[in-house]
């Protein structure tokens, strides 16, 4: 039975693909799950118009996370924080502090999308990256300093 599949399928194709699969594979696991669909014509021309709608839904989509990346590149954040000798923190500056800083900003980004590999925990200027899409991808600067 040739079937399209609607969802990536390990070892068998990709969405869109069109496969060819045993009857009973097709009846029992694929169509009952919604993974795929009989390739007849009226099911590609219905597949067809979802992948045309989902491509308008993601370009509106990066073009709302493009607008917000360029509000944020001018964004600068300045911690004051505790430092013993050698410019060493008494503590450290972590993803959430840095949320909670954009959301008191007017900026609603979760903190795990701020890119952060460890806690920050020496004074200096930092370029902290925020993935907002795998496309976007802006940088703001944070600034920790002494108190």
């Amino acid at each position: 039975m040739d079937v399209i599949l609607r969802q990536d399928v390990d070892k068998l194709g990709r969405t869109g693909d069109v496969v060819s699969v045993k009857d009973g594979y097709a009846r029992n696991f694929l169509l009952p799950r919604g993974l795929a669909l009989q390739a007849t014509d009226g099911n590609r021309r219905r597949l067809e118009a979802e992948r045309r709608q989902r491509e308008r839904k993601a370009s509106a989509e990066v073009a709302r996370w493009r607008q917000l990346s360029m509000d944020l590149e001018p964004v600068s954040l300045t911690f004051t924080m505790k430092a013993a000798e050698g410019d060493k923190l008494f503590g450290s500056v972590t993803s959430g502090d840095i949320a909670e800083r954009l959301q008191a900003e007017g900026f609603a980004i979760d903190r795990k999308a701020i890119e952060l590999d460890e806690p920050i925990k020496a004074l200096g200027v930092y370029q902290v990256p925020i993935r907002l899409h795998h496309d976007v991808k802006p940088e703001i600067r944070v600034w920790v300093v002494r108190e």
